[in-house]
């Protein structure tokens, strides 16, 4: 299987059944594509010169016959996957988005800023101290990568995700089950490969750890992110309000 059989296999689907599912409320709510859009875009700057970083130090390598050509170091299929999995977990998360009524409990998450900030920037912190290993580079390389990120969505709009946890655990755990899989068939039929030399060796469900925390991570970016652009409180209240009975 090579790089681009494998986005047609497992990414373009899923893209296409739930963009088709989820279009009226895309259309509906316009809020939500143009956030869709900008973390694609986000996507790419940020996780271009990283990734670059990775397979010009050997964390991860793919097989040369496996794709069509890089650009730098990184196959193009790869900037692919990085604008096609926002994709994927946006639509996925449109179909939560439009099923369930928000319930806001300012008391309950006022303590969820903070709390999720700091839990995110001691594990920023905890990546800074894994890059002094060799084993744990590619962990490091992770954390230190995505927790700033994840604390700034944190201290900015924690109490939305916890206000809206129901459907922030749905949104991140299934694309990211999905995508653990996916990612699992890709390394046994040999389309890239996580270096031993770099990694701890350790696995989660038959995957390299790492490969299972950067989805998880990535999942959580986006989803976070979208719901921060999205003002997806502010409209869920709206959906709500607007579904009550009117008065007689």
């Amino acid at each position: 299987m090579t790089y681009l059989q494998f986005h047609l296999v497992f990414i373009l689907p899923p893209i296409l059944v739930l963009g088709i599912l989820g279009a009226p409320y895309l259309a509906r709510h316009l809020r939500m594509p143009a956030a869709i859009i900008a973390m694609v875009a986000a996507a790419l700057v940020y996780t271009t010169p990283w990734d670059n970083y990775l397979v010009w130090k050997g964390v991860w390598s793919y097989g040369a016959d496996r794709v069509l050509g890089t650009i730098g170091y990184v196959p193009v299929e790869e900037y692919a996957f990085f604008l096609l999995q926002p994709v994927l977990s946006g639509f996925w998360f449109v179909q939560i988005a439009a099923r369930e009524i928000l319930s806001p409990e300012p008391r309950a998450s006022s303590l969820a800023r903070p709390l999720g900030a700091g839990i995110c920037i001691a594990l920023a912190l905890l990546g800074g101290v894994l890059l002094l290993f060799e084993k744990t580079t590619y962990m490091g390389l992770i954390l230190s990568w995505s927790a700033p990120i994840l604390a700034l969505q944190w201290g900015w709009t924690g109490h939305w995700f916890y206000q809206l946890r129901r459907r922030w655990l749905l949104g991140v755990l299934v694309p990211t089950f999905y995508l653990w899989i996916a990612d699992g068939i890709a390394i046994e039929r040999g389309i890239w490969t996580i270096s031993e030399r770099f990694s701890t060796g350790l696995h989660l469900l038959g995957l390299p750890l790492e490969e299972a925390v950067f989805f998880l991570v990535t999942n959580l970016l986006v989803i976070q992110g979208l719901i921060m652009l999205s003002g997806a409180p502010a409209f869920t209240i709206q959906d709500a309000y607007e579904k009550r009975p009117a008065r007689s």
